[in-house]
């Protein structure tokens, strides 16, 4: 497991590095929060601590932008005993909230609890090559990034990823997505937003093919 100690203190990275190597966890360090946005891009993080108090971009501010992005379990640090501070992290993504100064025994225990339920809620992901789809949330990742996607086009993609390697007609996928009672007339809007959809996914548009003459399909094999 590898996580990111995001402080701009010296000793308190130190310090939080030390007990998590002590428990086998892999750890890598962030001064602020532009670098942890830059170590999250290149590396994959199990589960982020991020302090609270840094200067130029703070550790709300940081979460935010994580959140933008990334589903990655944050536990956020900090020295103030104001509630206010604790519902702002949550409101903004935080998964847990742990104070200075705490136990060893204390930081361990919410970060065993976070991975524990990353790891739960990994059987709710449908994942296919770089593709992740968090179905009770109905979002979707590309390489852990996330992808904003409009309800019809997080339907269509999650249809054919459970279906993969089977070929779907324009009129198949329309009364699947849209309804059986839905306007006939309007099959063309498949194809519309199977385009959307491909252009969202970047590269990994790719894996939706067209089938001439008859229509989409998702091949049964990862690249």
């Amino acid at each position: 497991m590898k996580i990111l100690v995001v402080d701009d203190e010296a000793n308190m990275r130190e310090l939080l590095g030390m007990y998590l190597q002590k428990e086998n966890y892999q750890v890598i360090f962030a001064e602020n929060g532009n670098e942890a946005l830059d170590l999250l891009y290149l590396h994959k993080i199990d589960l982020i601590i991020l302090d609270v108090m840094m200067p130029e971009m703070d550790g709300f501010t940081t979460c935010k932008k994580i959140r933008q992005k990334y589903i990655t379990p944050i536990l956020m640090v900090t020295a103030k005993g104001d509630e206010w501070d604790k519902v702002k992290g949550l409101k903004l993504g935080a998964d847990d909230y742990v104070m200075k100064p705490f136990s060893p025994k204390e930081l361990l225990a919410r970060v065993e609890a976070l991975l524990r339920r990353s790891n739960q809620a990994f059987f709710d992901m449908l994942s296919f090559c770089d593709i992740h789809i968090q179905k009770n949330a109905r979002q979707v990742f590309v390489a852990d990034q996330k992808v904003v996607l409009a309800r019809r086009e997080y339907d269509l993609l999650l249809f054919l990823l459970e279906h993969r390697g089977q070929v779907f007609s324009r009129e198949q996928l329309h009364d699947v997505v849209w309804g059986i009672d839905a306007e006939k007339g309007t099959y063309r809007t498949v194809d519309t937003h199977i385009k959307t959809l491909r252009f969202k996914l970047k590269n990994a548009g790719s894996y939706i093919k067209t089938v001439w003459g008859i229509g989409y399909k998702i091949e049964d094999h990862e690249a």
